[in-house]
């Protein structure tokens, strides 16, 4: 495993192509945290819009983070991959004291919350892949109970199939002319 930067001894060494930054050094630019987090330029610059992480500028308007950020990435990242929204990310880093950075326990704590979550939504795409073949076979998306036009059927009671294509031009119709 050398190729990942752990010395044949077992020992972690240097990760080969991850810029080392000097512990003296507490600020990051821009470029830094991206070359350390994997986490490109502009998705950085995304995060701090997003209220994310946050930077302070130099006298010449340069970006600086402070090293923490690289934890907060790391974070964001992991949420994100999971498929945490990022509105709900921003809301569990918040809720931290004074912005600090998130550390392992409150990773248990969020994740424990997001687990609900995120088991209701699979339960949501196993049902839709459960039912996906079944509207392909209809082919014009307009069963009397189509799960994916209509899911749990809760058009069912006041009317099928494509009515309910025709009363939502109808409303845009409407819409317009008011």
């Amino acid at each position: 495993m050398v190729g990942l930067g752990v010395c044949v001894n077992g020992s972690l060494g240097r990760l080969r192509g991850v810029p080392q930054i000097p512990e003296k050094i507490h600020e990051l630019t821009v470029g830094q945290l991206a070359a350390r987090s994997g986490a490109a330029v502009s998705a950085l610059h995304f995060y701090e819009s997003k209220g994310l992480i946050s930077s302070r500028r130099t006298a010449g308007n340069q970006r600086r983070y402070h090293r923490d950020a690289l934890r907060r990435v790391a974070f964001v990242r992991a949420a994100q991959r999971v498929g945490i929204p990022l509105a709900t990310i921003r809301e569990a880093l918040s809720e931290l004291p004074e912005e600090r950075t998130p550390t392992r326990e409150d990773w248990a704590r969020l994740s424990e919350t997001w687990r609900s979550e995120l088991d209701e939504r699979i339960k949501q795409l196993n049902r839709l892949r459960d039912h996906l073949t079944d509207c392909i076979g209809c082919g014009c998306l307009s069963l009397d109970t189509c799960v994916l036009s209509n899911p749990d059927d809760v058009f069912g009671e006041r009317m099928t199939g494509s009515r309910l294509m025709v009363e939502r031009r109808e409303n845009r119709k409407q819409r317009r002319q008011c």
